[in-house]
């Protein structure tokens, strides 16, 4: 199992560590037969030996796992050691106790109703019950609702039939109760809600888990990266930010209790730079290229390295099946049962697919595991595979059936997906934003275009742009494309160089593409006024050829919605450029105005970092066991007809959370904030749950990947699911940081 990572000079160390760790296994169950007499409770005796076992690895793992996991020979030379070996060994015989405790576990919990009544009288005995009521029956278990698991009754019904088809279902517990059922589709396979019993236990075996521990250097990162061709422009990146990246993860731990975090293993996935692709982007990083999404892959690696998780790289389809070759070599058709061998997986919309085509069938088993980085965002609508093909809606990137807070975007666009982000790149005044200008601004014009075929069509505006400012470029100058001599062209420029031309520039001149970069941003903290191009009728896949496969009907009001709505003047003018007076009054004010530097929270290394570590930690997709953020949060707003939750939660200055749509989506829970029912019916649509107020009548939504914070209906008004969040950081609400992890 283990001989192609092993040398054969560690051979002999091996045997004599199997040897050890065999003799001591058995002493502790010699020690543990004797110490307890046969009377005593047979699950204490198991708790006692598995829990002494489990931490006596756990010790040997946490000391031998502080190593980035990769398969590359000459950048991961930890593969070749002793050190290295022992840590994947470790490994294995922790996955091997926790599969023997779970199915110790399942025999016990099928035990306690077996052993009061016979097999044929037992009510929760699903071979004795072929016309099984699944909501009775789980009730039986603990459970009082599979709310929330739309494919869980069918999938206990199917065990019913089929429990017997594969061995390994009986390996891991499965014993014709549905019991076992539950046990088994909440715990490998995730279809169901967890049984109560087995929450706390999971939750004990997770406090034992090695912790994650802050780390305050980047060179063992960028050792990694400079391996790796065509990760060089994020290990360039990464050295130029290291400095603040650093100081900002001492601050964060500072402010919040890191101690008590579990270590997780986290893949990282970066499809775009796969050869298998086709995207080129590594070999054009340097010639203006696309660098929005690799300035999000660099952020988030650097987050979850500083945070002190277990990280690994992938960048081709053979390093993901390397990386992966445990969970798809499973021979007898279910998945691998005790400790995750992930926690998570980081990965694009391109990598996605990738991994659909290696995980093959038992894809379903790892999904909630996803967060995938999505620039602009996926709408239910079009993440629903049945209702997008029911609508008609045509994209390459939808059809998912992931949950849509899976979806990790570039801005805080759309709420039904969760907001990444990114960091601001900061040169000159990496202590603080508002420093003075140590470089004379002039009455530069710097246009937003790395490419010249950006320009051509806009040299009427740029022709009103001269009258008030030099105009200067940073674009890859194509031969079939002729630009005024008036344009000073520097090229394309270094990080260092960029910022430096961006500190003596007095605005910074939108075209209208692309949209949504992180370049303004970068330009404000820089101290440059944003011209931003103002879009009307907005623009959206309707009417644009750009969106027309996006999966959403999100309108864009501007080139850049986050720097119009979230910053605004002084900083940020949005105007019409098509409008000569208007550009011109706007530029004749802009010159007049001096700024200083300005970076909103949430675009710093130390707000990255609080939001990664938030997700990390609270986002579970998989057990769903608790509501985050927390219902303290939650603010119950009545949408008028047509009128969708974003709109309504806005006009309160709050945000719309889905997460709480699993809360409100019950009529007792409705009764609560004074909605009451005269008649009650479930549909499957993006505007439910809602209420028809002429009879009285509340509609709730009967397939949970359907809740949206986007949809409406022209005749119901919607009830919507609002929170609270604080100022720059509206990712976070004001009481997410109020548990015990950040006091």
């Amino acid at each position: 199992m283990f001989g192609s990572l092993f040398r054969r000079n560690t051979s002999q160390k091996l045997s004599a560590l199997l040897l050890i760790f065999g003799f001591i296994w058995g002493l502790l169950l010699l020690r543990y037969t004797f110490q307890h007499p046969k009377h005593q409770n047979s699950a204490e005796l198991r708790e006692q030996i598995l829990e002494l076992s489990k931490r006596y690895v756990r010790a040997l793992a946490e000391e031998n796992q502080n190593a980035i996991d990769g398969p590359h020979g000459a950048s991961m030379a930890g593969y070749a050691d002793l050190k290295r070996t022992i840590a994947v060994l470790l490994d294995d015989i922790l996955q091997r106790l926790g599969k023997l405790e779970n199915k110790v576990e399942y025999m016990i919990t099928s035990g306690l109703t077996n052993n009061t009544n016979s097999t044929n009288s037992n009510p929760a005995s699903a071979a004795a019950n072929k016309q099984m009521n699944v909501q009775e029956f789980s009730a039986l278990c603990g459970l009082t609702s599979i709310d929330g698991f739309p494919h869980c009754e069918g999938k206990i019904k199917w065990m019913n039939d089929m429990w017997k088809s594969e061995a390994c279902y009986a390996n891991n517990g499965v014993n014709g109760s549905v019991c076992s059922f539950i046990a088994y589709l909440s715990e490998v396979e995730n279809f169901c809600p967890m049984l109560p019993v087995r929450i706390k236990q999971i939750a004990a075996d997770d406090a034992l888990k090695p912790k994650a521990k802050v780390v305050t250097s980047l060179d063992g990162l960028l050792e990694i990266l400079a391996a790796r061709e065509e990760l060089v422009w994020i290990k360039l990146r990464l050295e130029r930010m290291k400095e603040k990246w650093i100081t900002d993860m001492k601050a964060l731990a500072k402010k919040w209790n890191l101690e008590n975090r579990p270590k997780k293993k986290i893949l990282l996935h970066l499809g775009l730079l796969t050869k298998e692709s086709g995207f080129k982007i590594a070999e054009n990083v340097f010639k203006g290229g696309p660098l929005g999404e690799l300035v999000q892959w660099s952020d988030l690696i650097a987050s979850v390295y500083l945070l002190g998780h277990n990280l690994m790289l992938s960048t081709s389809v053979d390093e993901l099946k390397w990386y992966l070759s445990n969970l798809t070599g499973n021979k007898d058709g279910c998945p691998i049962r005790g400790p995750k061998l992930l926690d998570l997986i980081y990965i694009d919309i391109v990598g996605l697919k990738q991994l659909r085509t290696v995980l093959g069938a038992s894809f379903t088993h790892y999904q909630c595991l996803l967060r995938v980085l999505d620039s602009f965002g996926t709408e239910p609508e079009f993440n629903h595979a049945e209702y997008a093909k029911k609508k008609n809606h045509g994209s390459p990137w939808g059809k998912l059936n992931l949950i849509p807070k899976q979806f990790y975007n570039m801005f805080p666009h759309t709420p039904d997906n969760s907001f990444l982000g990114f960091v601001v790149e900061q040169h000159f005044n990496s202590n603080n934003i508002t420093l003075p200008n140590k470089i004379p601004r002039t009455n530069k014009a710097l246009v937003y275009g790395k490419l010249a075929d950006y320009w051509k069509d806009k040299i009427s505006f740029l022709d009103i742009v001269r009258k008030y400012a030099e105009i200067h470029g940073t674009f890859h100058n194509e031969r079939n494309v002729v630009l005024p001599e008036y344009i000073n062209n520097h090229g394309i420029l270094s990080g260092h160089d960029l910022h430096l031309l961006l500190r003596g520039t007095k605005v910074f001149v939108g075209l209208g593409f692309p949209y949504e970069g992180p370049a303004p941003l970068e330009a404000i903290a820089n101290g440059c006024i944003f011209l931003n191009v103002n879009f009307n009728p907005p623009k959206s896949r309707k009417n644009t050829n750009f969106f027309q496969g996006k999966p959403t009907f999100r309108e864009l009001s501007s080139q850049h919605p986050y720097a119009e709505v979230y910053i605004g003047k002084p900083h940020v003018w949005t105007v019409n450029i098509d409008n000569p007076s208007d550009v011109e009054e706007a530029l004749r004010q802009i010159m007049e105005q001096k700024v200083d530097p300005y970076l909103p929270y949430e675009f710093t290394s130390e707000g990255m970092l609080e939001r990664i570590n938030a997700f990390i930690e609270k986002q579970d997709f998989c057990r769903q066991k608790e509501i985050w953020p927390p219902m303290s949060a939650l603010a119950v707003k009545m949408a008028k007809p047509s009128q969708s939750c974003v709109e309504v939660c806005q006009r309160e200055q709050l945000i719309c959370e889905p997460a709480f749509f699993y809360h409100l989506n019950k009529e007792a829970e409705l009764k609560r904030y004074g909605i009451y029912c005269n008649s009650l019916k479930r549909e499957n649509d993006l505007y439910l749950p809602a209420f028809n107020s002429q009879n009285q009548m509340c509609l709730l939504q009967s397939d949970y990947l359907l809740f949206s914070c986007a949809g409406s209906h022209e005749h119901y008004s919607r009830i919507c699911p609002c929170r609270d969040y604080v100022k720059g950081q509206v990712a976070i609400c004001q009481d997410c940081f109020k548990s015990e992890e950040y006091n």
